[in-house]
């Protein structure tokens, strides 16, 4: 279908009699500010593919060295127990998930504030609060301070995890955005496997505290090229720019009042609030499509971080490995990550492409399940190998295939569900992302915590057996559910594309 042209000029309206009695001008006209067509190379949607990618690096970027600190401490929490005589298991574990439990708050207002002040300035401000707590971690003089530096360290860190899939979709039209957000959604995952192997290394030959110093260099690098490279991308804020330019560029003696497209109540900050607070628990509760795929990508997200933490405990205690060879090992998660996530980058918009021409041109949201299947298959067959492999008498290679196909269960599920539920409430994508991360984040948090004491009683066959069958249960029939039913409950929905 042809788009109709557009006017580049900025649209004057003359006001109405209802804008007489709002303003008491009579003579005002309303100049209501817009792109310059559909070709403006200011709208973000218009950058050229290097600038496009570039923004989209440095995001990612920012979204990988979050995750990275969030793990990396984990081959080192023996030495902290030691240090600060930390004797439970499940305070050694919170020193570990605390920072993932901030990532469940932050977004509720970080993603707002984004909306009020754009998306870059916000995430470079909460780059920097992250960076200053993560160099503070390395200071810290007891436990209460290390988890409290943690916490404040992972509100910061929170930031590109909600703020980053709205630069992705200013960026890229829907029929291009899967190689973005596949680059994007493995950011937050291989970032846990690469900090641990970092980590365990660090332990062995130096002290714990450069975990974060070390994260912080890091950081500071990263934070100088975003200000370089990572320009404002939100429609919104940028039309506001250009109004106020208008204004003080325009004659105040013709009464004219620059307004953008944008302009409305909704824009008012506390409606924009008021909105981010309350919909994400309003679509969680309301939504068949949140309730499913949240539910099962918080299982998934949970169960990473549980491995992220028992990785050294198989190693170091069923093998006898020393801290920095039994960190190695977190890299056959990485491989599973990585593997299954270039192979899903090329094919998830061929596969998009393909259904919706089949379907006389007309893209569904479901046309980003089919990769989720493998997904489901892929990740209880990674935790029964793992769990029942993971004996002395078989040799550590196999539960390492094990853990590769957890790795690549969930990032097929990761990148298909983010995929899906963007496109599904494209008008609330980021409140919908905003309900699936919260709850995702508190399973990244419990998971760990429980785990030790599961393991104990149950031993990491039949505990690994559970985790198996819940992922059967909940993560097999999603994709086809809403493969056939999608349609009929987004139609059924106030909120998704119907």
């Amino acid at each position: 279908m042809e788009k109709e042209p557009q006017d580049p000029r900025p649209k004057t309206l003359l006001p109405t009699s209802s804008d007489h009695d709002a303003s008491n001008d009579e003579d005002l006209q309303l100049t209501v500010v817009d792109w310059e067509g559909p070709d403006d190379p200011q709208n973000p949607r218009n950058w050229s593919y290097k600038r496009k990618w570039g923004a989209t690096l440095i995001v990612s970027a920012f979204t990988f060295i979050s995750p990275v600190s969030s793990s990396m401490v984990a081959p080192a929490t023996s030495q902290i127990a030691s240090r600060f005589g930390i004797t439970s298991q499940v305070i050694e574990a919170m020193t570990v998930s605390i920072f993932v439990l901030a990532y469940a708050i932050g977004p509720l207002f970080l993603g707002p504030m984004s909306e009020i002040f754009g998306r870059s300035r916000v995430l470079q401000f909460s780059n920097l609060w992250y960076l200053v707590w993560n160099l503070g971690c390395g200071f810290a003089q007891n436990t209460g301070q290390l988890i409290g530096f943690r916490f404040l360290a992972g509100l910061g860190g929170s930031a590109p995890l909600s703020i980053g899939g709205g630069v992705i979709g200013d960026l890229w039209a829907v029929h291009e955005r899967g190689q973005a957000i596949a680059l994007y959604s493995l950011a937050p995952l291989l970032g846990p496997v690469i900090g641990p192997v970092a980590g365990a290394w660090i332990a062995q030959r130096s002290r714990w505290r450069w975990v974060f110093w070390s994260t912080t260099i890091a950081d500071a690098i990263i934070q100088v090229l975003g200000m370089i490279y990572l320009k404002e991308t939100f429609a919104p804020v940028l039309l506001e720019r250009k109004a106020a330019r208008m204004r003080a560029e325009a004659d105040a003696e013709k009464g004219l009042n620059f307004r953008t497209a944008f302009d409305s109540e909704d824009r008012h900050w506390k409606k924009i609030f008021a909105k981010s607070l309350s919909r994400p628990f309003v679509l969680f509760a309301r939504e068949p499509i949140i309730q499913l795929l949240g539910v099962y990508m918080a299982f998934v997200y949970g169960t990473m971080y549980l491995f992220l933490t028992t990785i050294p405990s198989i190693f170091e205690g069923v093998y006898g490995e020393r801290v920095g060879v039994a960190g190695l090992h977190y890299i056959a998660l990485g491989i599973g990550l990585t593997g299954a996530s270039q192979i899903n980058a090329r094919c998830l918009d061929k596969i998009y492409a393909y259904y919706t021409k089949r379907n006389g041109g007309e893209g569904r949201p479901e046309y980003r399940l089919p990769s989720m299947v493998p997904g489901t298959i892929f990740l209880p067959i990674g935790l029964f190998i793992a769990g029942w492999t993971a004996r002395k008498d078989v040799y550590w290679i196999v539960p390492d295939i094990g853990i590769a196909f957890i790795g690549a269960g969930q990032i097929l599920n990761f990148q298909s569900i983010q995929t899906y539920v963007i496109d599904a409430f494209t008008l609330h994508a980021a409140s919908a992302l905003a309900a699936v991360s919260c709850l995702r984040s508190l399973a990244g948090f419990g998971f760990p915590l429980f785990a030790p004491a599961m393991y104990n009683a149950l031993g990491f066959g039949k505990g690994d057996t559970i985790l198996a069958c819940a992922a059967i249960a909940i993560g097999c029939p999603a994709p086809w559910v809403f493969w056939y039913y999608g349609e009929r409950i987004r139609k059924a929905s106030r909120y998704a594309r119907s």
